[in-house]
């Protein structure tokens, strides 16, 4: 077995990997760019070696800096983690050349897998059922369309060397194809330093269904089970799952079976994944094989009970696979949310800077549920502009699937993060989502139930009476401490109101609050006075907790909290509302204050999110139809292009190609005559 081995990664899946070495009683080597000279993974790992500057091509991508920390280090194998240089053969080719072992696949495995042109092909002449498109290397957007127009709309074009859903784009048409083409190969280049790109047919209402695979040297090849990663947005897993809901055993067999021949025609060893796209009558396609490691590998490891970093690096040290098909059971459900620093309210747009707070719920098994967050950063740590921006893989693990779906609900409650914009608002509405909770999902989820974005969740009524019942709650708390407060001082104890009005969003209810044995009796009143209803609040919140956990009438609730100048910001399932709690006149009061109208930034292109500009589209003095292209700005290694939302003319432009742009900053400004 090795002694140490050097992790040729960054952020969550280095620390991933460092957590089984250590398990296994092998020193790590973490490398860093200097932007991630203070990192998480950093810390974690035994040494630790500076390789280059923030951008991927002048650090991580470098094979020779990985090599060179090897020997630096006495490093005798190496991790790739996913990414970066994972799939590149090249990498695995010159750590053979050094005797530094790979801990992955064979060269054979990943020239003829890892590029998804010559998988395609290995596969057709393995008689492996596949999608229809277009293999060869595509000279221009030209030559694009006409492919696309021999297959047929719609059609994906995908990065040969792809991965992450980068490089990746659906058209339905010339002019998306022609505009696809070209984004793809500009972020292949940048995430890859491969700019090939590919066509297929894509096919409607497909769900995403992937077979982990382990082989080791000896020719044994095991599946493990099958993961669901349907939901998707912008090709990019968003929450997966394990098993599928929709797979019977049959097909589970049939899909497995086929994904352990393609991978023994290749001598595979090492964990690899087999993607299939599958249609609604369950015939399954074969997209593409990974021959590495998956972010959502950790859901597959909660089922099974299998630490696939272990196999991996026990593989690559020549041990044989102790595990046989026979062995692999599914035990419970499991589901992964991804939780990325981005802003659902705008576009998704990415979302950079410090972690002010970064509070995760507790890890661990109670009552037969789990957590498991693999993260790589840390509070006070930095999101940086130059990589993916994924924050952390949250998992649940529970006896069947709606159990693992609620208990991911609280855990989503529980996560506090501040600092930056997140996604975990998304997450907690699809956990929320009666279509995602039935099962009838594809790859068109989040578009077909989001079509207009996401713009929070609506809360019924019975939510906002819990919610209301919490706040009076908090506020009771609050006051209870003010008055013995005031009293010390003036030795006049202040009396508090018995009634209130709380208000959550537009919705408010007269109340009172009295304390008894079991908790804070919360009475709901009419316009009259008269009890419409009673609920009962218990909690051991106290001022200062931004997150509250408690019971409305015995049923749990978890909900995050922040002072506003009024009242309480709440955060629960995806949803957000000022709740205020106010005497009887000064919730009168409160009616007749005039509403503050917001700013008019219509005639100004504002850029949505910290990013470099990639290109102006336009001139000064323009006319443009809304839709059409006015620049194109990256950020975390995606690029994002602009559109004019309505015709108009461009009356100044205020930024250039290169231009790095704070969020707001304005790019151009509009004339929109009379």
């Amino acid at each position: 077995m090795f002694k140490k081995i050097l992790i040729a990664n960054r952020g969550e899946i280095a620390c991933r990997v460092i957590k089984t070495a250590r398990k296994m009683g092998i020193k790590t080597v973490a490398v860093y760019s200097t932007a991630d000279k203070d990192a998480l993974h950093v810390e974690m790992a035994d040494e630790a070696v500076a390789i280059g500057l923030p951008p991927a091509a002048e650090s991580y991508l470098v094979i020779d800096k990985i090599i060179a920390a090897c020997k630096q280090t006495g490093a005798e194998a190496v991790h790739p983690g996913y990414g970066f240089l994972s799939e590149n053969p090249k990498f695995a080719i010159a750590l053979e050349k050094e005797g530094i072992a790979f801990i992955g696949p064979n060269i054979k495995a990943i020239e003829v897998m890892g590029d998804k042109i010559e998988s395609k092909k290995f596969a057709n002449a393995a008689k492996v059922s596949t999608v229809p498109g277009y293999l060869g290397v595509i000279k221009d957007d030209k030559e694009a369309v006409k492919i696309a127009n021999e297959i047929g709309y719609p059609v994906m074009i995908k990065a040969s060397a792809g991965g992450g859903g980068k490089g990746m784009r659906i058209a339905w048409s010339e002019k998306e194809v022609a505009e696809g083409f070209r984004s793809s190969m500009s972020e292949a280049k940048s995430s890859f330093g491969d700019d090939r790109v590919f066509i297929e047919k894509f096919v409607t209402q497909p769900r995403h269904i992937e077979i982990q695979l382990i082989g080791d040297k000896h020719g044994n090849v095991v599946y493990v089970v099958e993961r669901e990663c349907s939901i998707q947005r912008r090709n990019q897993k968003v929450i997966e799952e394990a098993p599928s809901p929709f797979l019977d055993e049959k097909t589970r067999k049939a899909m497995g079976e086929q994904a352990v021949a393609l991978a023994k025609a290749v001598n595979y060893e090492s964990a690899g994944t087999v993607e299939f796209i599958v249609d609604k009558d369950r015939n399954f396609y074969f997209l593409e094989m990974n021959t590495r490691l998956q972010v959502e590998h950790p859901v597959s490891e909660l089922i099974t009970g299998i630490d696939l970093v272990e196999q991996m690096i026990r593989v690559a040290a020549g041990e044989k696979l102790s595990i046989k098909q026979s062995d692999i059971k599914i035990k419970g459900w499991a589901i992964e949310s991804r939780i990325y620093a981005e802003d659902p309210y705008r576009s998704f747009l990415p979302s950079t800077g410090r972690l002010v707070r970064y509070q995760p719920p507790a890890e661990g098994v109670e009552k037969g549920l789990t957590i498991r967050n693999d993260t790589g950063v840390y509070e006070g740590g930095e999101i940086s502009i130059y990589y993916d921006p994924m924050i952390a893989k949250l998992c649940t693990h529970g006896p069947d699937r709606l159990a693992a779906i609620d208990h991911m609900s609280v855990a989503l409650d529980q996560f506090r993060i501040e600092g930056i914009q997140h996604n975990i608002p998304f997450l907690g509405a699809i956990m929320e989502h009666p279509r995602f909770r039935s099962g009838n999902i594809t790859t068109g989820f989040i578009a077909e139930e989001y079509p207009d974005g996401f713009h929070g969740v609506e809360l019924s009524d019975a939510r906002k009476a819990q919610l209301g019942a919490v706040a009076v709650f908090m506020n009771k708390v609050h006051a209870d401490r003010a008055v013995q407060v005031s009293g010390q001082l003036s030795n006049r104890p202040r009396k508090l109101p018995v009634e209130w009005v709380v208000s959550v969003g537009d919705w408010s209810q007269a109340v009172t609050a009295n304390v008894i044995d079991a908790g804070l009796e919360v009475t709901f009143l009419d316009e009259n006075g008269r009890k419409v209803s009673e609920h009962l609040v218990t909690s051991d919140w106290t001022p200062g907790k931004s997150v509250f956990i408690g019971k409305v009438d015995g049923q749990s609730i978890v909900v995050q909290l922040d002072r506003a100048k009024q009242g309480y910001m709440l955060r629960h399932r995806g949803a957000s509302a000022l709740a205020v709690v106010r005497t009887a006149l000064a919730h009168r009061l409160n009616l007749l204050m005039p509403e503050k109208v917001a700013a008019d930034t219509s005639k100004f292109l504002l850029c949505p999110m910290p990013g470099l500009v990639k290109s102006i589209a336009v001139t000064v003095g323009q006319e443009v139809k809304a839709g059409e292209t006015l620049a194109v700005v990256e950020a975390m290694k995606m690029e994002n292009i602009l559109r004019a939302e309505k015709d108009c003319t461009v009356a100044k432009i205020e930024a250039k190609a290169g231009d790095s742009l704070a969020v707001d900053a304005v790019i151009m400004e509009f004339d929109f005559g009379k």
